[in-house]
């Protein structure tokens, strides 16, 4: 797990009000527990983390499923609704503060190798050609989507799908009241 500590003290250099906020919990061991993999991180007095000892006690437990982990890394600002938290609230906290606001400056790594202007190229480069990647996979589900629904009926279109509910529901409605009508009138 070494890299992970690697990655994470990167992206802490970069950002020095968030080694000041870690500072504050110097010593403190974090559990990141994902069922299958743990994750032991101290924080030590520059604001930075190493791997934990291995008989640390953890100031506070991290709880999620792996199945989890693609939603929390699409919409970090609601990873907090996919864990479960045990231990120390502020150390935990500014954990989730900080796995919120940390972002990689690729440019600025990309910039020591090639340089600046050839880096900014890279940088913009390559968040083209994700946007782009990212346009063609919805344009492709959208095509998919069509095709199902129009050319070679598989998929139903939510809003026929709730106007034949609603059709359901009524005729439901109309055949017990046809039904009460005609104990009615057998009765008579």
């Amino acid at each position: 797990m070494r890299p992970v500590a690697a990655v994470i003290n990167h992206l802490l250099a970069q950002e020095p009000w968030a080694q000041a906020r870690l500072v504050a919990h110097r010593d403190k061991t974090a559990c990141i527990d994902a069922g299958l993999a743990q994750l032991m991180l101290t924080v030590t007095g520059d604001g930075f983390v190493r791997n934990a000892a291995e008989n640390a006690v953890p100031a506070v437990t991290i709880h999620l499923k792996l199945s989890d982990v693609p939603l929390i890394l699409a919409n970090r600002e609601r990873a907090v609704s996919y864990v479960r938290i045990e231990g120390d609230a502020d150390f935990a906290n500014a954990i989730s503060q900080l796995s919120q606001s940390l972002r990689w400056d690729a440019e600025e790594d990309v910039s020591k190798v090639v340089g600046d202007i050839a880096a900014t190229r890279l940088v913009s480069g390559a968040k083209s050609f994700l946007a782009a990647a990212r346009t063609t996979q919805r344009q492709v589900a959208e095509n998919v989507a069509e095709y199902f629904l129009e050319e070679q009926p598989m998929l139903i279109r939510p809003y026929v799908m709730n106007e034949f509910s609603g059709d359901v529901v009524k005729l439901r409605d109309d055949v017990e009241r046809l039904s009460k009508r005609i104990e009615k009138l057998e009765r008579r």
